[in-house]
């Protein structure tokens, strides 16, 4: 008989749902984490795991030396300061980069900077740090009961300490696209975008103009009034 109620009542509920709506219902994508920028050395990790990447991707490309194109002239310092770290890890690793870019594959680096809502809303599950390259980590989401039970000091305190680094604080509303792409005149070769936080006090560094402090009012007397 629970059966049968059970079954009767999700069946009610089911006949009482909308089927139709005059617009999509807004759903939450699954948990992901995306680094935050804090500091000019995780410019350069960045720089070195885009480089992995692109190097990945151009293993059937031809073997021609690079030419990293010059930022524009209105570029941000950290287009201009990624453009030189990657140059600096396509150099270190081996490959030829090349001053003039005739008869090279040109790599282009392209940075949008965006400005999101404020205080968006941040829900995470338990987390553990991963590394994305030397000196940037980020809280990636995990499933182990363990976490959620274990009962040893140790562990508590160790998975307190890495979460509480960089799992804290309000999200940030300045964000970077990030894409770099190697190409010739014909045909991309390779292409990778990748999205990063930034510290909002730090937007000036990305080609952002800094918001004023809205927590102070100026008023302006005149008179007795």
């Amino acid at each position: 008989m629970a059966v049968v109620a059970a079954l009767a009542a999700t069946a009610l509920l089911a006949g009482c749902a909308n089927r139709y709506a005059p617009a999509p219902t807004p759903t939450n994508f699954p948990t992901s984490a995306q680094p935050k920028l804090q500091a000019a050395a995780h410019w350069g990790a960045i720089a070195g795991t885009i480089e992995q990447r692109l190097t990945e991707d151009l293993r059937k490309a031809p073997q021609r030396p690079y030419y990293v194109s010059e930022p524009p002239p209105e570029a941000s310092q950290f287009q201009r300061a990624l453009t030189e770290h990657i140059t600096s890890a396509l150099v270190k690793s081996g490959y030829v980069v090349s001053r003039v870019p005739a008869g090279s594959l040109k790599v282009d680096v392209d940075v949008q900077a965006l400005t999101f809502s404020p205080q968006r809303a941040q829900k995470l599950p338990g987390a553990m740090p991963t590394a994305i390259a030397v000196g940037v980590w980020m809280l990636a989401a995990t499933s182990d009961p363990i976490l959620a039970t274990a009962g040893g000091v140790a562990a508590h305190e160790v998975y307190n300490y890495n979460y509480g680094q960089f799992g804290t604080g309000p999200i940030p509303k300045t964000e970077l696209i990030v894409t770099v792409s190697v190409s010739d005149q014909y045909r991309f070769y390779a292409r990778n975008s990748s999205a990063y936080y930034v510290a909002d006090s730090d937007r000036s560094l990305y080609g952002l103009p800094e918001e004023d402090d809205k927590a102070f009012k100026t008023f302006t007397i005149r008179g007795d009034k």
